[in-house]
């Protein structure tokens, strides 16, 4: 009778095997809808650390070079050629052969540059229109 008893315990409920499917989908479910935002967080990162950053040197390199950032019109394209008029005294490329103009952030559109800014009027506006890719919203990241 001893035997009978103990053969009936050796396997899991299926209550049992449900709690434990119930609780690994819950656990992979909050996992999965985290990850947008592990990965979202790091976007804004990159893009803070590209305007306030690894853009700098270039632009300051041009600068010391031409006398002033490239103007508005000439854009970033400045710091890979030549601008109309300024080839005498540039000196560049000022950016890494590898690096494509225009220069797209985390969201596939393209940096935006203005020279002078008006953000920081003494200097250049640097800027990407952020997650929801909006000129001018509340999510743009910028070096003001």
């Amino acid at each position: 009778m001893r035997l009978q008893e103990n053969s009936k315990r050796r396997g899991f409920t299926l209550v049992e095997i449900l709690v434990v499917i119930t609780i690994i989908t819950l656990l992979a479910g909050l996992t999965i809808a985290n990850i947008g935002n592990i990965f979202g967080g790091s976007q804004v990162d990159i893009a803070k650390l590209f305007v306030n950053q690894s853009m700098r040197t270039p632009l300051v390199t041009y600068r010391l070079h031409m006398g002033g950032y490239p103007s508005t019109e000439e854009g970033l394209a400045a710091l890979k050629t030549a601008p109309a008029g300024k080839a005498d005294r540039w000196r560049g490329p000022y950016l890494d052969e590898s690096i494509k103009v225009p220069i797209l952030d985390p969201w596939g559109e393209p940096y935006q540059y203005r020279y002078p800014g008006t953000h920081n009027k003494d200097g250049y506006d640097l800027w990407s229109k952020g997650p929801h890719k909006t000129d001018g919203a509340d999510d743009n990241i910028g070096n003001w």
